[in-house]
Parts: structure tokens; sequence; C-alpha cells
């Protein structure tokens, strides 16, 4: 019996992957630098990723979606980011985080009206930041005030990425009343569906001028008595906490391969400009300076591959949680340290040209910072790792 390698692909895989190059390259990297330039997606972008079916991968056919395993999503999130890691994180929140999120915890009901409403032209947000708030997800001080046949919620929700372009929230909040008789500061962190389409009260910031990503849309979000009814608590009161920590699981997945796209292009970039450069007469592809640069690059890109395909097959495998969440830990961590890595040197080897801006490796060296820092910093990762080997 023959073993497969972690990095292999279905026919059917391979086939979207090939799908998604072609996709990415023509209708996403002609407008890579307008878009980093004014700071947000082009109208035409959205409706191309849309069209293309990549905001509903995972939602089953029933509900109007592509029915995909997870896998799927990561792979687009990778092909999209060695193009533009802003355009892929925006399919990836939908897809790992908010498609994810109801398809685990959602009731029927739920599913059938907010799937529906994704896998149709709909962007959905995950909201869990505050200004007081980062790594110590459950220390929030949005609360939800349990009224006659809901919930009323007030606060304000820091760094949503996708928030200006969503419709769907899913908004962690604490209900006042448990939280001021429980001893837990989890007990009362409870998640919703809240619809800004359907609800009043929600208001959305001007989007943040950021270092990277910059076509990625990030913004507060305002709460002021947001009536939200019973029916639209997902999972259960005081579950909170459990939701977020499984979703964004899945979510580091996504991350891991956003970085595993990242790198890969700034590497493709390198050696494109290696073997076109010439100096004292040869191309510089031909020095070992820069061939030497070249594989150890090659080698930890493919590192990564490995560790995310690996914990991507983990997550449609239905592993036990623990593990799923050790390993998409070493996947985003090793995963940013590479990308950080292979476009710092990837911008050495193409040297003037890729310091200037419009220079696609300049960009993605802006692009690869954040990798570091959300949905889990890298401290928090090692933290997390840390955790399954040594008692704390």
């Amino acid at each position: 019996m023959s073993v497969m390698p972690i990095d292999f692909l279905t026919d059917e895989e391979r086939v979207f992957c090939e799908q998604m190059e072609a996709f990415s390259n023509s209708y996403v990297a002609p407008y890579t630098y307008e878009m980093d330039k004014e700071g947000r997606l082009k109208e035409s972008v959205i409706k191309d990723i849309i069209n293309q079916g990549l905001m509903k991968i995972e939602i089953p056919e029933e509900y109007g979606g592509l029915g995909k395993p997870f896998m799927y999503s990561i792979l687009a999130i990778e092909k999209l980011a060695i193009v533009d890691p802003a355009v892929s994180v925006f399919v990836d929140v939908q897809n790992t985080l908010v498609i994810n999120a109801l398809m685990r915890w959602g009731n029927d009901n739920q599913k059938q009206k907010y799937l529906t409403k994704l896998a149709h032209n709909t962007v959905g947000a995950f909201s869990i930041t505050e200004s007081e708030s980062g790594s110590d997800a459950a220390k929030l001080n949005c609360t939800a005030e349990k009224v006659h046949g809901g919930y009323i919620l007030n606060g304000q929700k820091h760094w949503v990425t996708n928030a200006a372009e969503a419709d769907i929230f899913l908004i962690f909040a604490k209900i006042s009343d448990i939280s001021k008789n429980k001893v837990s500061k989890d007990a009362s962190l409870t998640s919703f569906i809240v619809d800004k389409s359907e609800l009043e009260g929600i208001t959305v910031e001007k989007a943040e001028e950021k270092m990277g990503i910059r076509a990625s849309s990030t913004c507060d979000v305002n709460l002021k008595n947001v009536f939200v009814p019973n029916e639209n608590v997902l999972g259960s009161v005081g579950e909170g906490l459990r939701v977020a920590l499984e979703t964004l699981t899945d979510g580091r997945i996504g991350i891991s391969a956003q970085m595993l796209g990242l790198a890969q292009g700034a590497f493709e970039c390198a050696i494109k400009y290696a073997q076109q450069r010439k100096q004292f007469g040869k191309y510089i592809s031909t020095y070992q300076g820069i061939q030497f640069p070249i594989a150890q690059m090659a080698t930890e890109i493919q590192a990564v591959r490995l560790l995310v395909y690996n914990v991507a097959r983990m997550k449609v495998a239905k592993y036990d949680f623990k593990e799923l969440m050790l390993h998409s830990s070493m996947a985003k961590l090793y995963a940013s340290q590479v990308a950080d890595r292979v476009v710092s040197q990837s911008l050495e080897i193409i040297g003037g040209k890729g310091y200037m801006k419009g220079n696609e490796v300049e960009k993605l060296y802006r692009d690869c910072k954040i990798g570091a820092i959300y949905e889990g910093t890298s401290n928090i990762q090692l933290l997390t790792i840390a955790r399954n080997f040594v008692k704390i």
C-alpha cells in the first residue's frame, strides 16, 4: 500500500489550484497596487471573488454553497496570497472564521438563514477584539443585557477585518447579569449573530490606515442599544470562549496559508529577478551568494507547506481539538516567521528596485508583518505550544 506525501493533491484539488492561479493572475493581480494605494478593495474585484464562489467554499450545496472541504479554503487563501495577501484575508475571514463558526455552532434555523445569506453576496466578519482585550480574549467590555425576547448589546469592537463590506457580524459580549454574579470571567462570554441589514444601532467607523494588507478593511464597530433576539445566540449562553477558541484555531490555519502564499510570491519574484539581472557579465542567479539563500528559502517554504497542509487535513479528518490547536499554532508561528525571513531575503536579492513603491516585494514586505500579530501573536502561539509539553 503506497502512502501519499503530505503535500499530495488530488486531481480535483489540483484543478482547483490551477483555477485559483488563473483567477488571481487575471482578476486580482492587475489591481493589487491600485488597491494597496487606495486602501480598499475594488468593487469589481469583490464581485469577481463572489462570482467565483470564493466566499462560500465550505457552505453546503443545500444552502447555495460549493460544499467543498476545509482544504479548499486553505488552497484558495494560499493561491490568492501569492498575488495579494489583502484579498486573501478577505476570503479567509469569510470561510475559516464566519462560515466555520456557523457550521459548527449554528442550529438548523441559523444555518438555513445565515449560511444561505453568506452564499448569496453577503460578507461576514468576526468581532472579538476590543481596545482593552487583545491576547486576553476573555477580557471584554462589550455587554449584552438580558431583556424580554433577547439581549441589548452595547460596546465597541476594535480592528474588525471585513467590517466595511460585512452585513453579518459574529459579536462576542458578556451577559451583564451573569458577569456580576459569577466568579469566572469566562462564564458570561457569549457569541451573537448580528445582522446589520436587519438590526439598528450598529455603526462601522472609517477603515484604519495600515502599514500592510491595506486593501483589507479594518474598522471599529460601535454597538448602541442593539437588540438581538434570543434565536441569534450562537452556541449556548456562556459558551463564547469555547466558540472563539475553536473558531480561531481554524482561522490560524487560514493565516498560516496566507503567510505561505505570501512567502511563495516573494520567492518567485526573487528568482525571476535573479535570472534576469546581470552583474559583472553574469546573471546573478549563477552566484552562490544568491543560490544559497534561494535554496534556504525553498526549503523553509516547503516545510511551511507541509505544516499547513497537514493541519488542514487534520481539520478535515475531525482530529481532537487539542491536537488541532497545537498543530495550528505551530503552523501559524512558523509560517509567519518564514514569511518574514523570505520576504526580507527576497527584497535584498532584488536590491534597490525591491525597496521602491510599486514593486511586488516592497508591498509583500509590508504585508507580512501582520502574520505575527493577528489571530494570536507569536508569543501566544509559543505559549499554546509550550503548554502541550510543559506543565504550567
